[in-house]
């Protein structure tokens, strides 16, 4: 007969199947069975707000799969576990030493190719996706990726000759060398490396001399089977003021983009971030963060630092009131919160092709609705406006009306590839403006 250890390991397999990766791995993996008495699993975690969590959105689910494996219902408790005493610990390496690795990076559906590309790469630097282009708006993670395959390889392969620069660099550099007429140094210190990591590589573009030196300097790499990693704002095809030359050899190997994350993924690097500091934030701020923070995980991981800057420096505690202040600087600063709606309906006609009246107009034909439907789900995505609000901006459409058309963009992008990136798109136009 089975042990009730391994059923229970069976019901998390049942439960990782039915939730997100990120959900799995951070509310349900940590925790540990405890024992089994009188019909009731009993199992326990880490903290309070972790117990909240399970108990909100996970119970019901791991009783199922318990309940099945079992053949009868079952309860669950979870418990807290108290604290060991711990003996006085090693000096810690600083968090910045280790921060761009792969083990931080916090992997959710916006990012997982782009990931696994990025590995596979740091495992096998020259074999395949040589080059490899990742792309996406910024602060979604490509320079934490980069950073990593670097700190993989190195750990890896210690006398791997590694070259990071980012393309603004790159540029400053060659211009200095022409100017000093010295540039063999140059081409000795880029064509003579194992992995050639270039930042931001858009930068090059309208640069002739630069374009012209990067394209030598990519053949002369990838011949000798050494590893080019690209990263830009956008895919080579977009790149307006690119070489043809160059952009088919930046598709030549890998294209892998980056999304913004999902609400599973943002909380996740919220809590992540927040542990790594030592700061413990409730079930409750971790949402609020999460919900306003939607595109930029920068501005996600300086929001909890700045929370920890005001805790340990001022030791003021952190309440939801200090939350968002703190979060209206961060929007406030960096995010396009001050978008007009008309600006938004705009940018969602000229894609769909229907005019701005019919958007706000009671038309109900389908190029219509849907124009409609994501003109309203992107000012829900870069405003503050309440959807009552955004209600009001369309001749007084009812709260339920405009949470109805939200809803049916959310279900489409989750099962639309096409029709994501299409809406991710306007938005990326509209933050660009």
């Amino acid at each position: 007969m089975e042990s009730l250890s391994d059923i229970w390991k069976q019901a998390l397999e049942k439960c990782r199947g039915e939730v997100t990766e990120v959900s799995y791995n951070l509310w349900l993996a940590p925790l540990e069975f405890i024992n089994f008495e009188n019909s009731t699993f009993v199992l326990s975690t880490s903290s309070a707000h972790k117990a909240l969590i399970f108990n909100d959105k996970f119970k019901d689910l791991v009783k199922k799969n318990l309940s099945e494996l079992m053949g009868f219902d079952v309860e669950v408790q979870v418990i807290v576990a108290a604290p060991i005493p711990a003996e006085p610990e090693e000096p810690q390496i600083s968090v910045n030493d280790n921060e761009y690795t792969f083990e931080n990076f916090i992997v959710g559906s916006s990012n997982k190719f782009a990931h696994a590309a990025s590995y596979r790469v740091a495992t096998a630097p020259g074999v395949e996706y040589n080059p490899l282009f990742i792309y996406g708006r910024s602060g979604l993670g490509k320079t934490h990726l980069m950073l990593a395959i670097n700190h993989e390889i190195k750990k890896r392969r210690p006398n791997a000759v590694i070259l990071y620069t980012t393309g603004e660099s790159f540029t400053n550099e060659l211009i200095t060398c022409i100017a000093e007429k010295n540039t063999k140094a140059f081409h000795n210190k880029y064509r003579n490396v194992d992995i050639l990591l270039v930042d931001d590589i858009q930068f090059i573009q309208n640069k002739v001399s630069v374009q012209e030196e990067i394209f030598h300097t990519f053949n002369t790499l990838t011949q000798n089977s050494k590893q080019v990693v690209l990263t830009s704002d956008r895919p080579p095809k977009e790149m307006e003021l690119l070489d043809e030359r160059l952009r088919t050899r930046f598709e030549w190997g890998l294209m892998a983009d980056i999304q913004p994350p999902d609400i599973d993924t943002r909380m996740a690097i919220i809590v992540r971030k927040a542990a790594s500091l030592g700061l413990t934030l409730s079930d409750s701020i971790v949402e609020f963060i999460a919900e306003k923070i939607k595109h930029n995980i920068r501005q996600l991981e300086g929001t909890v630092k700045k929370l920890h800057a005001i805790n340990t420096l001022n030791g003021t505690p952190i309440t939801m009131e200090v939350v968002q202040e703190v979060v209206k600087d961060v929007v406030t600063d960096n995010e396009p919160v001050s978008v007009t709606v008309d600006k938004i309906i705009e940018n969602v006609s000229n894609v769909y092709g229907v005019s701005v009246s019919d958007i706000l107009s009671e038309k109900r034909n389908a190029a219509i609705s849907t124009a409609r439907q994501v003109s309203m789900y992107i000012i829900r995505e870069i405003t503050d406006l309440s959807q009552q609000q955004i209600g009001e901006k369309f001749g007084g459409k009812s709260h339920s009306t405009v949470h109805h058309s939200i809803s049916t963009v959310e279900d489409r992008i989750a099962k639309d590839i096409a029709f994501k990136n299409q809406v991710f798109d306007i938005i990326k136009n509209i933050q660009d403006k």
